[in-house]
């Protein structure tokens, strides 16, 4: 069996996970997966299903990043 697996969503890597015992901790490589941080997971699939949900839940977060105006020359 694994013992650690890259998880992707949307063509994404959210994090790994790690086998720890019977279980999987999951570690995030993008802040919008940063709520999963260290939690224990059943499964892969497990993982997998809370990484697609934290995917949706960042992105129905309204962010704006306008574009920063260069400075006048004077």
């Amino acid at each position: 069996m694994t013992d650690a697996c890259v998880i992707e969503v949307r063509a994404r890597t959210a994090g790994i996970v790690v086998r720890e015992g019977d279980n999987y901790c999951f570690f995030a490589a993008h802040r919008d997966f940063h709520a999963l941080e260290r939690q224990s997971f059943d499964s892969l699939l497990a993982a997998q299903a809370a990484a697609t949900r934290c995917a949706g839940d960042a992105a129905s977060a309204i962010r704006i990043d306008p574009p920063r105006a260069a400075a006048p020359r004077t």
